[in-house]
Formats: C-alpha cells, structure tokens, sequence
C-alpha cells in the first residue's frame, strides 16, 4: 500500500521538511487521502441512492448488532486519541516510557503506538466476528444478511468492508513503522514518518463515524 511504501521509505528521503517549508510527505499523505476520501464519498451516494429508491428501508429481516457497533465504535475513536498522544510524545522526542508501565502520562511514543494497535485490531475483529454471526443468522432463517441477500446487504458489505481493508492497512503500517523504530536513532524523518501515519488513522477513524452514522443512526 501507498501508505507503507511512505513509512518505510522515509529513511532514505530527508523530507520532514523546515520552519518555512512544510513536509513533502506530508502534503502527499494529505493529497492522496483525498482522494481517498473521494472514493468513500461515491459509497455514500451510492448508499443514499439505494435507499432513495427502496419502498423499506431496511429491509424487513436485515437486522444490525447496533450496540455492538456502538461498542467497537467507541474503540476506534479512541484509537485515535491514543495515536494522537503517541504524536505529542514523538514532537517531543520521547519514544519509550520514563516510568512504570501504569504511569501511562510518562509514555513515549513506543506505548501510545502499540496500544493504538491492538484497540485497531480489536475493532477489524469485531467487525470480522459481526460479519461471521450475519451470515450465519441468515442461511440459518434468524434475520441477518450476506452480501447477496439485498441492495441493502451489498452496499453494507461494501462499505464496511472496504473501511475494514482501510483499518488493516492502517494496522500494517503502524507494524513497519514500530519496526523501523527500533532501529537506529530517533531522527527527525521518523517523526514525520509518525506524523504521516497519525494522518491516515484519523482519516479512517473520521470515515468510520460518517459510516456508522449512515448506516445505523440514521434509520
């Protein structure tokens, strides 16, 4: 992926910019996530117009684990704020931790990252665990759906499955750049490298909670 390529190879291009220029880097990640962002606009249209056109909305026996959305939800969103902390440690460079473990106001950029991580990973197998359980339900006559089973069931798939991928690229990247992190000086291209990474999982994570709204807040 684009983003993995930009964490890894970093190192070998001083682009972490100055006080009157700002990162290359940086302006490509932000470039290049709009057009992303472009990408998820048409899966909004394309939800909004389903519905524009459909007599039921949804349609009777596809039925959504609300609550549990809720619950992984509220993971990924405070995912975000864990990175960002991990960011604040970078800037300030700070990348392990100057005290016990449980003092987590003492942790460096190392700790915030990690643990950014595993809330990540908790929510793509939330959402794997929600996807086996819908399936399941439908060919067993209990509501649920497949991808399949309606224009509601495709354009549900679509759209969170495609944030899923989003997640995990993000979580792959977050594993190259904690890998490249253990390994020599903490220098400023690593910080940008850090930065770069905290731009895309704010953007998934502020794509999420346009998701989740569109799909089971508004009903």
């Amino acid at each position: 992926m684009a983003l993995v390529a930009t964490a890894t190879t970093l190192g070998k291009n001083p682009a972490h910019g100055s006080l009157t220029r700002p990162s290359l880097v940086s302006v490509g990640t932000i470039v290049w996530l709009s057009s992303e962002l472009m990408f998820f606009a048409a899966l909004f249209a394309i939800y909004f117009t389903i519905r524009s056109v459909s007599t039921q909305w949804p349609p009777k026996g596809d039925t959504l684990d609300t609550k549990f959305d809720g619950v992984i939800t509220v993971v990924l969103v405070l995912s975000s704020v864990t990175c960002q902390f991990g960011v604040f440690a970078a800037e300030e460079r700070r990348l392990h931790r100057s005290g016990p473990i449980f003092k987590f106001w003492l942790w460096g950029l190392r700790e915030w990252f990690i643990l950014t991580f595993f809330m990540g990973a908790v929510f793509v197998g939330g959402q794997i665990f929600e996807y086996t359980n819908y399936v399941k339900d439908h060919f067993a006559g209990h509501g649920g759906m497949t991808i399949s089973s309606s224009a509601y069931g495709s354009i549900f798939f679509l759209a969170t499955g495609f944030h899923a991928m989003h997640v995990t690229g993000g979580l792959v990247a977050f594993v190259f750049l904690l890998a490249r992190l253990s390994r020599g000086r903490f220098t400023p291209e690593k910080v940008t490298s850090t930065i770069v990474v905290s731009y895309y999982w704010h953007f998934v994570d502020v794509v999420w909670i346009g998701l989740f709204s569109m799909i089971f807040l508004i009903r």
